[in-house]
């Protein structure tokens, strides 16, 4: 659970770790990222691979954020989690960042309201599938609040999710509204291989 604190205006963010490294999914798979992860989250997907990102982290003011993003001399910045959004301030966070000129993206559960998510910030909106165990939390509202340039994952955990999550792109005619949509495979539950072969 997050501290209180950490939603307060003017308090900053808790923040978990500022990275650098290659992107290893969405459209920007293997360029350059700063990572911005961001501490707690209301969901508890059986796959999760950043449980340490639940609790502690620091609270961390955005003049620090944007200081210690810019000594990466990256173009490009990825806000995660945990969810994100589960923090007010960061939506601030996401508007300064984009007002200093970085391409941003937001990696989001979608189990919280898309919105006022500032409208250059390219979402990747995770959509839960009934593997992950909380499919329950998905807000489908955001799908109409989702632009072209926005991205749509779901964590394919065996034939089930991936038939789905096949009827969901269906259902809301994800393809008319956004460019990329991503089936991932669960790790340590499916093969990539045999994702693939689903796929094709």
């Amino acid at each position: 659970m997050l501290n209180e604190t950490a939603s307060k205006p003017g308090n900053g963010l808790r923040i978990t770790e500022i990275f650098h490294s290659l992107q290893g999914e969405s459209r920007t798979v293997g360029i350059p990222t700063v990572f911005i992860r961001l501490t707690g989250c209301p969901l508890r997907c059986q796959y999760c691979d950043t449980a340490y990102a639940f609790e502690g982290g620091e609270i961390t003011s955005l003049e620090q954020i944007l200081g210690q993003v810019a000594k990466y001399q990256c173009n490009y910045v990825t806000v995660t989690g945990g969810e994100p959004l589960a923090q007010p301030n960061c939506l601030p966070l996401l508007k300064q960042l984009c007002d200093a000129g970085y391409q941003v993206s937001l990696e989001t559960s979608g189990a919280l309201a898309i919105e006022n998510v500032d409208k250059r910030v390219s979402v990747v909106l995770d959509i839960k599938t009934p593997g992950s165990n909380e499919v329950s939390k998905n807000r489908f509202e955001n799908v109409s609040h989702l632009k072209l340039n926005d991205q749509i994952k779901f964590v394919i955990c065996d034939r089930k999710d991936y038939e789905w999550s096949k009827a969901k792109v269906d259902q809301f005619d994800l393809k008319s509204r956004v460019t990329e949509i991503l089936f991932s495979p669960s790790h340590e539950q499916l093969q990539a291989a045999q994702l693939a072969d689903w796929i094709l």
